[in-house]
């Protein structure tokens, strides 16, 4: 019997939690530098934050196009004859290329001072932006035949984690401004309660949600993805966190760093288990 056992890939690497992270967090970090039009607290952030941002989407787009068996695929998302405007990937591609495209614009016109076009641009730019995490999260929800993915919270809990990861990219750009940086806190530990929130709804709604994801369940948190789950994901990098911006030291510089930093390796983990966690229970059948 050995000789018919069939072992099933992932078709989602590892790669994509890469791309989640960092197109999350380069979404979040122009949503700073708009808000840098609207709050004065956020004003050091502007130029910063937007070359981060930049940065980061570019890097996205590369492992995008790397992951491609034939990469110059790429460009069929430019043809409108190639896309099929019923797929999340579709959409998603096409507002990769937007936002690209109006993070220049936004560039150009601050290097020429136009405050007027500029402050337009990064209002399209940030809800362009949003849209980055919530196409990433409906990627996943649509396959509703896989445990974890098939909840109609996976894209509200992908801009959270978008929200949370920028934020405390942001604390490492903000010079030690203690405006900003109690601003930035706020902003990781109320986003913080929100996804300890929805990770409760995930693990009952897994736990009990039928035999596959049970068994979904048990692989997430035992064993080496427990560990970066569970571990990584929800101890030291959701309630640790939470635990240190609650406390007198969370209101410190040095504190909110090192909530940072904790809410950056719990941020990539749970993308890592999610991603993976979704996928599992078909290697075994």
């Amino acid at each position: 019997m050995g000789d018919y056992t069939v072992f099933h890939h992932m078709p989602w690497t590892g790669t994509y939690s890469i791309y989640f992270f960092v197109i999350g967090i380069s979404a979040a970090l122009f949503f700073f530098s708009t808000l840098s039009w609207y709050r004065e607290e956020f004003k050091p952030l502007r130029t910063s934050a937007f070359y981060a941002s930049f940065v980061l989407l570019a890097v996205g787009g590369l492992l995008l196009i790397g992951d491609l068996s034939q990469p110059l695929r790429f460009f069929y998302i430019l043809n409108p004859f190639h896309l099929n405007l019923g797929s999340p990937l579709a959409w998603g591609s096409l507002n990769l290329v937007l936002f690209g495209i109006v993070s220049i614009a936004y560039f150009l016109m601050m290097r020429r001072n136009d405050e007027n076009s500029s402050r337009q641009l990064a209002v399209v730019g940030a809800l362009l932006g949003l849209g980055l995490p919530l196409y990433t999260g409906f990627d996943l929800t649509v396959h509703q035949s896989r445990p974890v993915w098939n909840t109609p919270l996976m894209p509200v809990l992908f801009v959270a984690l978008s929200l949370v990861s920028g934020a405390a990219v942001a604390t490492f750009l903000a010079k030690g401004e203690a405006k900003l940086m109690g601003a930035l806190r706020h902003i990781m530990l109320w986003t913080t309660g929100a996804i300890a929130a929805m990770l409760v709804s995930f693990l009952g709604t897994t736990l009990y949600g039928g035999s596959g994801q049970e068994l979904t369940f048990i692989l997430m948190t035992t064993g080496s993805l427990g560990l970066i789950f569970v571990g990584i994901g929800i101890v030291l990098g959701t309630a640790a966190p939470a635990a240190v911006l609650l406390a007198p030291f969370g209101k410190q510089k040095g504190g909110v760093m090192v909530a940072a930093l904790l809410l950056l390796a719990g941020g990539m983990a749970l993308r890592y288990a999610i991603l993976i966690g979704g996928q599992i229970v078909q290697t075994y059948y």
